[in-house]
Formats: structure tokens, C-alpha cells, sequence
């Protein structure tokens, strides 16, 4: 690569928690959605992300690096001035919307108009981190103490795609094996004991198959686990799959609902994006019958806090923030940007 060849712009959507002095640069808290790779946990991870591309001569700079869901807020704010809030829901959870800088004492130091508004990153997958809100069950805490980060992002592995397959099966595996329950009796289910053998789109499959006895799930179940299930079997399994993807989607809602009563949201839109809102079936319904019910509107009305699809909207997002940065760069605005050289 020619030295003085000209770099594109990168908005670099890193999608776990750091901490950001600039919007260049940020320092991984931890890893979260299952992952745990050593050595980066504590370090700034755009110089290694920038040495990764160097090293694939790759003519790029690294111009914003941002949070999936900033980018979804942003993103979806650009085309719809009432988005006040940004929400993932996939393999992970969180959410962001926007605060006034004097509600921010982490960044007093900075000076800024205490009503300029910033992003905030809420990172609420670790909600409930000390388990004294949410009740768990025996599979939450099996899937908890079996991951690379027990006791940690609690509220996540109840909601995220990762984990809801995950649940599923350890509750089927529970009742194979109490012998005061009779499911797939005399059946080999070995493939159905690994762990992590099914994921979201399993249950999926179960709670959008169209016919009364079930016939696309018991399929389902022969070819990828090698279970012949009779017809109350297929009924308890798409039973179990509804009540799992019925307690994600309401306590999906229980995020949004605690923005809009911190912010005092009467009325706005949410943008959502992530595998679990865009393709789980119903998770879009029931999350908003949970807000009905949290934020008590009234009956018969038009919902004030939609939350509608904002497809793709973190890598929109980080080219927005990346395209923004620049601009700021130009007029000669470097607060908060750690290497504007070669930017422009």
C-alpha cells in the first residue's frame, strides 16, 4: 500500500462494553454473548483492530468506534426525528438513548453545556449482576454457571437469542430424566444433551409451524435431534418454546420501559434491530403488550412508544458517527478524538 494513499473511513461497531475517552478509541470492559478470548479484556482495542487491517495492507482508518446500539439510535434518528431510543436484540441485549451532558458527573470534567445532549450506552445486559431482582429458575442458573463469565450480564442470558435454545433444552433433558415425567420414553437423546445443540431458531421453528398436530415440529425433531415425540410431547414443546420466547420479549420490554420513565418518554419511537426482534414470531406483540401493561395507557388507543425494525441500523449507525467525526474534524473540532490526523 502507498503510504500516501488516501485511507477510507471506518465507523467500527464493536459490540460489547468499553470504556471511551474519545470516540477513537475504546478499552474493553469484558466480553459478553459468550465470548472469551484472552488478552484483550482491560486494552484499547482500536489499536488492535488498526494493526489487524495494517497488517492485511488494508488502506483504512478508523474513524469512530462505537456500540451497536448507539449506532441503531443514531441510525435510526437520522430518518425519524421521534427514534429516542436504540435497542439490540440478538445474540446479546442493551439498549441507548440520549442524555444531557449535565446528568453525566463521569464527564463534568469536561465543561460541556450541562444540555447538550450525549449517547448513552446503557450496557443493561448486566442488569441484576447481584441477583436480587429477577427470579431465576434452576436452568438460569445452570446457564449462568456454565458460561465464560458466571455471574455476569444476568439480565442478558434471560433474553438473548444465545441462550433461549439453550433453555429450551435443558428443560427438555430435565424432564427426560425425572422419572415421574414420561417424555421420549425409551428414546436416544444424546444429540439433545449437548450443549448448545439448539438455538433461537429452533424455537422459532416450533412457534410458527401452522398446523394443529404439530407435524413441521415433530419433523423438526427427528431430523435434527433423532427424537420421535408423540403428539403431547410436540404440544408440551411448543408450550415451553412460547413461554421462553414470552419471558424474553417481556422483559425485553422492561428495558425500554425503565428509559422512558428515567427520561420521562411520554410518547416516541424505538429503533430495534438484532436477530431475535427481526425473525423470533411474536417478539415484536408481546413486547408491546408488556409496555401496555408496564407504562399503564390507556385501552383502545394508538401505542405512544413504538418500537419498530431498524434493519442493519449499528453499521448505518457507525457510518453516520464515522461521517459526523469527519466533519468535526474538518471544522477543526478535536474534542474527544484521540487521533484526528490522517482522518482528512
Amino acid at each position: 500500500m502507498n503510504d500516501k494513499q488516501h485511507k477510507l473511513p471506518l465507523g467500527f461497531t464493536f459490540s460489547f462494553p468499553a470504556t471511551q475517552e474519545y470516540i477513537d478509541h475504546g478499552v474493553l470492559q469484558r466480553w459478553t454473548k459468550g465470548f472469551d478470548i484472552a488478552g484483550v479484556e482491560g486494552k484499547d482495542v482500536a489499536p488492535l483492530f488498526e494493526a489487524a487491517l495494517e497488517k492485511r495492507s488494508l488502506p483504512i482508518k478508523l474513524s469512530a468506534l462505537i456500540n451497536d446500539t448507539t449506532g441503531t439510535l443514531i441510525a435510526s434518528h437520522y430518518t425519524d426525528d421521534t427514534m429516542q431510543i436504540g435497542c439490540i436484540f440478538g445474540t446479546g441485549c442493551n439498549a441507548a438513548y440520549m442524555e444531557n451532558c449535565g446528568s453525566v458527573p463521569k464527564i463534568a470534567h469536561y465543561d460541556l453545556p450541562p444540555d447538550m445532549p450525549i449517547a448513552i450506552n446503557c450496557e443493561y445486559g448486566a442488569f441484576d449482576n447481584e441477583h436480587v431482582v429477577l427470579p431465576r429458575t434452576p436452568f438460569d442458573l445452570i446457564i449462568d454457571e456454565d458460561s465464560p463469565r458466571p455471574g455476569q450480564q444476568a439480565f442478558e442470558k434471560m433474553i438473548a437469542g444465545l441462550y433461549l435454545g439453550e433453555l429450551f433444552r435443558l428443560v427438555l433433558v430435565d424432564l427426560h430424566d425425572n422419572k415421574n415425567v414420561k417424555i421420549f420414553e425409551g428414546q436416544d437423546i444424546g444429540k439433545l444433551r449437548k450443549a448448545y445443540s439448539l438455538d433461537a431458531s429452533f424455537l422459532s421453528f416450533i412457534e410458527e409451524d401452522p398446523f394443529e398436530n404439530l407435524s413441521e415440529t415433530g419433523e423438526l425433531f427427528a431430523k435434527e435431534l433423532g427424537i420421535q415425540a408423540n403428539k403431547p410431547e410436540l404440544e408440551l414443546c411448543r408450550r415451553l418454546a412460547e413461554l421462553i420466547g414470552t419471558r424474553a420479549a417481556r422483559l425485553s420490554a422492561c428495558g425500554v420501559a425503565a428509559i422512558c420513565k428515567k427520561k420521562n418518554i411520554q410518547s416516541c419511537h424505538v429503533g430495534a434491530d438484532g436477530s431475535v426482534f427481526n425473525k423470533y414470531p411474536h417478539f415484536k406483540a408481546r413486547g408491546a403488550q408488556a409496555l401496555r401493561e408496564i407504562l399503564d395507557w390507556p385501552k383502545g388507543k394508538r401505542d405512544p412508544v413504538d418500537i419498530r425494525a431498524a434493519e442493519d441500523g449499528s453499521g448505518v449507525g457507525a457510518a453516520l458517527i464515522a461521517a459526523l467525526t469527519i466533519k468535526r474534524v474538518k471544522a477543526g473540532n478535536l474534542a474527544g478524538i484521540r487521533h484526528a490526523e490522517g482522518m482528512v
